[in-house]
């Protein structure tokens, strides 16, 4: 399972639709979470809509929160996310055997069977998460809270079965990239917390071309692990 969670505190001003891209992203199997980081209460009504739509198009969840509240929220929207997707693919596999997608119509030992298999599945699946950060200039006094959300996040998705791995990208970049890449895709703490130092704010906010920037890498992954497949079962052939 695959899944971007961009945490940005504004509204995109530079390049394509992030709603646009985030339904691309969907296209492609990710599903695509948002963290408005508000301070005080205050979020533009554009910001806290466009906000919305983002996750809306990308299939994911919402959520407004103050910095605070964080490290907390990530953890718990990569969780429902997983749980969400479990939950359609069981649905979908109900309504192609019994014609109904409901698990409530199940007898209660069947649902009682279907319940369990999916929280199993929900600790041992695969997960990928590619956390998005914007690094625009009115996010410097939330940086203490995204990196203890990421390394909260950590933590929790090394306590799963399943393997879990992370990916870290900024936007924008100090040379005018749309999106850099900080953290490629790894299990482990190591590497996090060089991340925020380097960080250069800047006043524009690519959202729609970083997520798209986010959506190749995740195909690019998959392609090269798939070559790799390829190449040792290539060599295991006599």
């Amino acid at each position: 399972m695959k899944q971007i969670l961009l945490i940005t505190d504004g509204c995109s001003n530079v390049g394509m639709s992030p709603i646009v891209a985030a339904a691309h992203a969907k296209s492609e199997g990710i599903a695509v979470n948002v963290v408005g980081v508000v301070d005080h209460g205050e979020l533009g009504e554009y910001g806290a809509s466009e906000i919305h739509e983002i996750a809306r198009a990308g299939g994911g969840i919402s959520r407004l929160v103050q910095a605070k509240e964080l490290a907390q929220t990530v953890q718990m929207m990569t969780r429902k996310t997983v749980v969400q997707t479990i939950q359609l693919a069981v649905q979908r596999e109900l309504q192609a055997v019994l014609g109904n997608d409901s698990i409530e119509a199940l007898p209660p030992e069947k649902r009682g069977e279907v319940v369990q298999v999916m929280d199993e599945l929900t600790e041992t699946s695969s997960l990928q998460v590619a956390l998005l950060i914007d690094a625009s200039a009115s996010m410097r006094p939330k940086l203490a809270s995204v990196e203890e959300s990421i390394h909260d996040l950590m933590l929790s998705l090394q306590a799963r079965a399943g393997k879990s791995e992370i990916s870290v990208f900024h936007f924008p970049g100090s040379k005018q990239e749309d999106c850099v890449m900080d953290l490629d895709w790894t299990t482990h703490l190591n590497g996090v917390h060089s991340i925020f130092p380097k960080l250069h704010m800047s006043g524009t906010t690519p959202t729609g071309p970083a997520l798209m920037k986010v959506v190749e890498h995740f195909i690019e992954s998959k392609s090269l692990r798939e070559t790799e497949m390829d190449g040792m079962l290539g060599d295991d052939v006599v």
